[in-house]
C-alpha cells in the first residue's frame, strides 16, 4: 500500500500531519500513537491495512506499529461495537465496587467482556487503572469520556441514555 493512497480522509491525514510537526522532523514515529488514534477514531477499529498504513505513512517499521497497538488496551485490533465500556477492575475499584458494577454490566448486556452485544451497540472490555481511584468504580466510554461512580442504578440510566441515541 503506497502512503499517497487515500486509506484515511484528507481532515484525518491533516490531523496526523499536525501531531508529526510537534516533533523534530527526523522524529515523525514519535507521532505514532496520535496518528493510530485519529485512524481508529475515523475507522472504528485498526484493521491491519490501517496499522500498515500509518506505518509507510510515518517511514516506521510496521513492526514498531504493530508492538505499540497491539500494547495499549485504548487500541482495538477487531471491531467493536458503537460504544466501547471499559470498567476498571483494578484493586481500588473493585473495592468500591467495580466487581459488582462488572457483573451488572455483563448481566444487562448480555455479554462478556471482549464481546460485543448482537445489536453491536455495545462492546464490554476489562480495563487497567484510570488514574481515577477516588471517584471508583470507574468506567471508560469509547477511550475518550469518563465516567465515575458507576454503581448499578448509573450503569441502567447510562445504558438507557446510550440505546436512546445509540438506536436512531
Amino acid at each position: 500500500m503506497s502512503a499517497s493512497s487515500t486509506h484515511l480522509t484528507a481532515a484525518s491525514l491533516s490531523k496526523i500531519d499536525k501531531a508529526v510537526a510537534k516533533y523534530p522532523s527526523t522524529e515523525k514515529q514519535s507521532a505514532v500513537m496520535a496518528a493510530l488514534t485519529i485512524a481508529q477514531d475515523e475507522k472504528g477499529w485498526l484493521s491491519p491495512e490501517s496499522i500498515d498504513f500509518v506505518a509507510e505513512y510515518l517511514q516506521m517499521p510496521a513492526v514498531a506499529v504493530y508492538e505499540v497497538a497491539t500494547f495499549y488496551t485504548m487500541y482495538d485490533l477487531q471491531p467493536v461495537g458503537r460504544f466501547k465500556l471499559t470498567i476498571c477492575t483494578n484493586l481500588p475499584c473493585a473495592l468500591k465496587g467495580a466487581s459488582v458494577a462488572a457483573e451488572h454490566l455483563k448481566s444487562a448486556l448480555g455479554v462478556g467482556f471482549n464481546e460485543t452485544t448482537a445489536d453491536g451497540l455495545f462492546t464490554l472490555k476489562e480495563g487497567e487503572c484510570m488514574g481515577a481511584c477516588g471517584d471508583a468504580p470507574v468506567m471508560l466510554q469509547n477511550n475518550k469520556r469518563m465516567l465515575c461512580g458507576m454503581n448499578p442504578e448509573q450503569i441502567d440510566r447510562l445504558l438507557a441514555t446510550l440505546k436512546v441515541s445509540g438506536g436512531t
